[in-house]
Formats: structure tokens, C-alpha cells, sequence
């Protein structure tokens, strides 16, 4: 209807209440997705990316929101204002993801936005049909450096410390438009564990005892014996 306000993203998540759900897993290629995922997953396969859109594919929990949020100010030349003109899912849409109606899935975000635009995944490497980027971040100066670099970006020392600055965890922890803090209890509740819980490598030491930590590290060997990919557990 013309004239009908959009509902905005937080509204559409209310809206759908009660068909969120757990969704049983359906496996694609060996990989198991939930059945929502995996029932639309001939769209997915079939996007169609502009050559200027960039992929930040990760593991869940990897930095994933802190890439998306620098990326976000460096095109927007550090400006906080500009970054906060949406939630994260809507600036950068999460690529594979499906919901119940109205919220609208990952496609259909990407459908309204023109080129170039940031897009996430977590889908594992052979379900993407591009290459990913992937970087530490114990020097986060350095990695804002590499980030524009590699977007063919220039902007000055003080923008990226700017940026630096904003995309801390502290920062991020209390922008409303990066902690998910738009999502419903119902849906995410932050009571139990916040998204951004506490930004620190190493934090398992005060959850392992000496005795799981020897259980982990022997059965960690174990099944990792043949992988030779370096594995930090502090920084």
C-alpha cells in the first residue's frame, strides 16, 4: 500500500514472535543448516554478488560484528553518526540467513541495497561460491590498515584511530546499533549471556578447571594431530 510506513527491523522480529524457533538441521553437501537455511538454499547458492560487494566470511564468534563495524566506518570516512543509521544485520546483511515472515531474510536485504555493499557469512568455504578474507586482531591499528588497503581505501591517521577507537570492544559493547540489543529477549536473551560478552582471548582460564583443561588439550591433540594450523589460546 503506498504511503505505508516500512516496518523496521526490530518491529518485523517482534511481529514474527512466536514462529521463532529451534529448526531442526538439514544437511547441504555434508553440512548440516537449519531446515529454514537449508530449504532456501538453491537462492543462496544462486546470489549474484557485484564485483565491489565484500564478503566477511567467519566462524561464529570470530570478530565477525567488530570487521563489519570497521569496514562500515572506513567507507563512511569514521563517521559514527553515519554507522549508526541502522542495526548491524541491516547495514550488513547476514548473507544465508532466513526467518520466519516478516522479518526479512539476508537476500532480501541485499535486494534494496545498491553496490558496494558488506556482506556476512558463516557458511563454510565450499557452500560460498568467493573467497573470504580472514585477519588477526591483536594490533586492531594495524588491521584497520589492512582492511582499507585491501578496499582500496584512503583515509588519515586520525580517521583510523578514530575507527580504532569506535570499533573497541567497550565502544561496540554499548552502541545499540552493534550488540544486537534490537532483538528481542524472546529471540536473544542478553540476561543470560550478552552478544558482546567480554572481548578477552583467554577468558576460558576462569571457567576451566585443571582437570578440563587437561581433558581438553589431550583430546584437542587427538583429533587435531593431522591439522598443523597454529592454535592461540592467549594473546
Amino acid at each position: 500500500m503506498s504511503g505505508e510506513k516500512e516496518m523496521t527491523y526490530k518491529e518485523a522480529i517482534e511481529k514474527a514472535g512466536n514462529s521463532l524457533t529451534r529448526f531442526p538441521l538439514i544437511p547441504i553437501r555434508g553440512v548440516p543448516l537449519m531446515s529454514i537455511i537449508a530449504n532456501n538454499f538453491d537462492s543462496i547458492w544462486a546470489f549474484n554478488p557485484d564485483p565491489s560487494d565484500l564478503l566477511i566470511a567467519t566462524y561464529p564468534k570470530a570478530g565477525t560484528t567488530w570487521t563489519q563495524e570497521i569496514i562500515d566506518l572506513l567507507i563512511n570516512n569514521g563517521d559514527a553518526e553515519a554507522c549508526r543509521r541502522a542495526p548491524t544485520p541491516v547495514r550488513s546483511p547476514f548473507l544465508e540467513i532466513h526467518s520466519p515472515p516478516p522479518i526479512p531474510s539476508g537476500l532480501d536485504l541485499l535486494k534494496k541495497m545498491d553496490p558496494p555493499r558488506i556482506i556476512k557469512t558463516h557458511l563454510p568455504f565450499q557452500l560460498v561460491p568467493q573467497g573470504f578474507w580472514e585477519n588477526k586482531c591483536k594490533n586492531p591499528a594495524r588491521v584497520v590498515r589492512t582492511i582499507m588497503q585491501y578496499l582500496d581505501l584512503s583515509v588519515s591517521d586520525e580517521v583510523i584511530d578514530r575507527i580504532v577507537e569506535l570499533t573497541s570492544f567497550k565502544n561496540m559493547k554499548d552502541n545499540p546499533m552493534a550488540n544486537y540489543s534490537c532483538v528481542p529477549p524472546e529471540v536473544f536473551d542478553m540476561s543470560i549471556s550478552p552478544f558482546m560478552r567480554k572481548g578477552e582471548v583467554g577468558d576460558w582460564k576462569n571457567y576451566f578447571t585443571p582437570e578440563q583443561l587437561k581433558m581438553f588439550d589431550e583430546d584437542y591433540e587427538k583429533q587435531m594431530k593431522d591439522v598443523h594450523i597454529p592454535f592461540r589460546s592467549l594473546i
